[in-house]
């Protein structure tokens, strides 16, 4: 059984939301119930050009309201010249929109390209791919918040330093890699059988509740062919998939019951900020603390739900120092291991 409803408080919350309330704890503070003026073409417009604006170090007051507020990586930011708004020269190839319609917000993984020197007195690199997961609101034709998590390479400091030592590919080339998003993420659910905002969110943090403190004997909610994307890399998948080391992949299932037990101490400040019901995706933003090795996985993460199950998974996300928050909730609700359902 889900377990998503664990106290009276993460009721409350789905059952304003079913009412048509916002909860305090749910919403940016002081914004509008939006209006549905935004489709999802107009909604991935907005992310295109958002990006294009970064590229061109340009804050268009065409687009983007005089307010607008940006974060990146939890920590709130000047617009327009501080972040990856220093540093991108380009737009990348890989794009994955969740659109929002209901509550005009968007959320996105993809790349963008990135000059930097190694260090401040270091030489000037060839453009990299950066990983990004992003949201954008939109309120009267404008983005006024911006929140994003940019997953950078790792980079030698100085000239002649040693060269990066992770085992992993650097996110964002792992990201281009995969060369474009899985065709069914596109695929419209039958409208008969689309499940309510409430009920996708459910089974999306159904996932998390699966992973947080896991036993081996929690509720699962996956597909037999359901896989796992990880900073581009296939971490599991069905049966005879290969992951990043050449190697045959556990399943989703499987990896829960075997190989995850008890690594995740919390899973807080679970921010599902895009719901997509035609597609059946939910786009949400959280963290992953680990205590025993005092750091946390802030991550933006997306699940394609098909039938009350998760058949795709698909993060981007880094290593934050242990108990950071997002910068957009209080300090209560990023401590909280409840459901926010972000309007």
């Amino acid at each position: 059984m889900i377990r998503a409803f664990r106290n009276a408080s993460a009721a409350l919350v789905l059952s304003l939301v079913a009412l048509g309330a916002t909860p305090a704890a749910a919403q940016v503070a002081g914004v509008p119930a939006p209006q549905n003026e935004c489709q999802r073409a107009c909604l991935e417009g907005f992310v295109n050009r958002y990006l294009q604006a970064m590229a061109d170090g340009n804050v268009d007051p065409e687009l983007f309201a005089p307010n607008a507020r940006f974060t990146e990586n939890g920590i709130e930011l000047p617009l327009g010249n501080e972040g990856l708004w220093a540093t991108t020269s380009a737009v990348g190839n890989y794009k994955l929109y969740v659109p929002d319609v209901e509550t005009q917000q968007i959320g996105f993984l993809g790349t963008v390209m990135e000059v930097a020197s190694s260090s401040a007195t270091g030489p000037a690199r060839e453009p990299e791919a950066v990983g990004l997961s992003l949201r954008l609101r939109i309120v009267d034709g404008k983005i006024t918040e911006i929140e994003q998590i940019a997953a950078r390479p790792e980079r030698p400091l100085g000239p002649g330093a040693a060269a990066a030592s992770s085992p992993f590919p650097a996110t964002g080339a792992a990201v281009e890699a995969m060369g474009s998003p899985w065709p069914g993420y596109l695929e419209a659910v039958p409208e008969n059988e689309r499940m309510s905002r409430a009920e996708l969110v459910e089974v999306a943090n159904a996932y998390f509740e699966a992973v947080e403190r896991n036993t081996g004997n929690d509720y699962y909610p996956f597909t037999d062919d359901c896989l796992r994307y990880e900073n581009g890399m296939i971490i599991v998948g069905p049966p005879g998939t290969i992951g990043m080391r050449g190697q045959e992949v556990q399943g989703c299932t499987e990896q829960l019951q075997t190989s995850l037990i008890g690594a995740v101490s919390s899973i807080r400040d679970r921010r599902f900020v895009a719901v997509d019901r035609e597609r059946g995706i939910v786009f949400s933003f959280a963290f992953f603390d680990h205590r025993p090795i005092n750091w946390t996985w802030q991550l933006g993460e997306l699940f394609k739900i098909e039938n009350n199950q998760i058949s795709r998974i698909e993060a981007i996300f880094i290593r934050g120092p242990y108990g950071v928050c997002s910068g957009w909730s209080t300090y209560e609700m990023c401590r909280s291991e409840e459901i926010q359902d972000i309007r």
